[in-house]
């Protein structure tokens, strides 16, 4: 019985891990369609000055399933080293690190800030059928109280999100804030010796993405880049599920598919699908958002701006959210003389801080680490900027609803599948990527796409929580 040919729109981690899924357990023939150049997508990498840099701030958590964590080390051939993390976050004008530890609270925590949370750690234990509400203000005050939300978890929100709590879904608080409550917040004090470790490639993070794309093809996958999805064609009575039409500059291709795994965001496929969409399913699809980012690379002629990771800024009078230090994730000394910070900038599509210039960037990335006390040792000697238009799905009160509508509608097409990050507007690290993909080859069998295990899988993802 000859396989079936999947075709794969996408090739971030979600997309590249079910071509080498599929093809590692010889479910299927594969054809990957990725419209940039590179694998990837936000987890991609890439080199500034001979040194390896990612978008943003990127790691393995050790969360990661176990079999996944397995076939990784295997591609990765040594190249997967386990770290220990070295963060800290600003808060109230001094430095904690991250993950928490005790001793360093105890030092540095501010006094005021540790009684308000005691206060509010007593109250939430006395008044504990206290109703969460269903926005991301509510669920959160209702399970840690007013003071770390208010220095904490509410002005980080504004940034990252560019909302106002209360106007954000509870679903938002519950899938993006690991530690909401006391309890989960007690148990990082309290974490075994190496459990605040991550795992890294040397080559950067997106070594991972790329390493599972050569071993896909090495058994037999076809994986096209810079080739971008133009239309999707049901099939009719007798021939193929689906056909695929796509275009790379003036060239264009069309595959024959009986099943189409789409790891791109649903509403662009709304939008391209024939024949079209229903009217109420372009409405949802419009209604979906997304945050942007605007991400500083300043480049330093010194050995290393500090021994931190990543430094977090949730305090509102800096516009940054994180900078990062991608040598000292990989614990590299080379190449000796440079170092590199990246500065991630939540913003809008067009609006004043996506236009700025790399140097009016850079200036203001400067401005915000004098601010928090950390001063560039040097002006940088190059400014590099990148811009993702799809950084973080912003999920407004009532957003499930569009969301229930472009799910339905998917799901009801015959032979097509979402999964990953973006097809599912999901809150995710890469490991929960990899474990959809996984998930979704392991319901493909000889008899077809077995939809009532998918469902189960549905409800493991839904319980799936980023990790920090």
């Amino acid at each position: 019985m000859a396989k079936p040919r999947v075709v794969i729109l996408g090739g971030g981690p979600a997309g590249v891990g079910g071509a080498y899924y599929l093809r590692k357990r010889d479910r299927a023939n594969v054809t990957l369609l990725e419209q940039q150049e590179v694998l990837g997508g936000n987890a991609s990498s890439f080199e500034i000055d001979g040194i390896h840099v990612d978008f943003g701030s990127h790691r393995l958590h050790h969360a990661c399933d176990p079999s996944i964590l397995a076939d990784l080390k295997e591609v990765l051939n040594g190249d997967l080293v386990n770290m220990p993390r070295h963060g800290r976050i600003r808060l109230r004008g001094k430095w904690l690190h991250f993950p928490l530890k005790p001793v360093d609270l105890m030092l540095r925590l501010d006094k005021r800030f540790a009684a308000g949370t005691m206060r509010d750690m007593v109250a939430r234990t006395l008044f504990k059928d206290r109703d969460e509400g269903e926005t991301f203000a509510s669920v959160l005050r209702a399970s840690l109280g007013p003071t770390i939300c208010e220095h904490f978890y509410f002005p980080y929100a504004r940034k990252l999100w560019g909302a106002e709590p209360e106007t954000l879904s509870g679903i938002q608080a519950r899938k993006r804030v690991s530690a909401g409550t006391f309890k989960k917040l007690l148990k990082r004090l309290v974490k075994p010796p190496g459990a605040g470790n991550y795992y890294y490639p040397k080559k950067g993070y997106g070594q991972i993405t790329t390493a599972l794309a050569d071993a896909a093809t090495k058994n037999g996958a076809e994986i096209l880049t810079g080739w971008r999805v133009t239309a999707l064609e049901r099939g009719s009575n007798g021939g193929s599920a689906w056909t695929v039409r796509a275009s790379r500059g003036e060239e264009t291709r069309t595959f024959q598919a009986d099943h189409v795994w789409s790891t791109i965001p649903t509403p662009i496929v709304a939008r391209m699908i024939k024949p079209a969409a229903p009217s109420e399913v372009l409405e949802a699809a419009s209604a979906m958002s997304y945050r942007a980012m605007v991400l500083v690379y300043l480049v330093l002629d010194v050995d290393q701006f500090s021994t931190t990771d990543a430094h977090y800024f949730p305090e509102e009078n800096v516009s940054v959210t994180r900078v990062s230090e991608p040598k000292n994730y990989a614990r590299t000394v080379e190449p000796k003389g440079r170092t590199l910070l990246c500065a991630e900038l939540p913003c809008q599509v067009d609006d004043a801080l996506w236009r700025m210039t790399d140097a009016e960037l850079g200036e203001k990335v400067a401005g915000d680490l004098a601010r928090a006390g950390i001063p560039l040792p040097k002006p940088p000697v190059r400014v590099v900027t990148r811009r993702l238009k799809q950084a973080y799905p912003i999920y407004p009160a009532g957003y499930e609803v569009p969301f229930g509508v472009l799910d339905a509608w998917a799901d009801s097409l015959p032979e097509f599948l979402l999964y990953g990050r973006q097809a599912l507007f999901a809150h995710d690290n890469t490991h929960h990527a990899l474990f959809m993909a996984s998930a979704a080859v392991e319901c493909l069998t000889e008899s077809g796409f077995d939809h009532a295990k998918w469902e189960g899988y549905r409800e493991i993802f839904a319980t799936h929580v980023v990790e920090d």
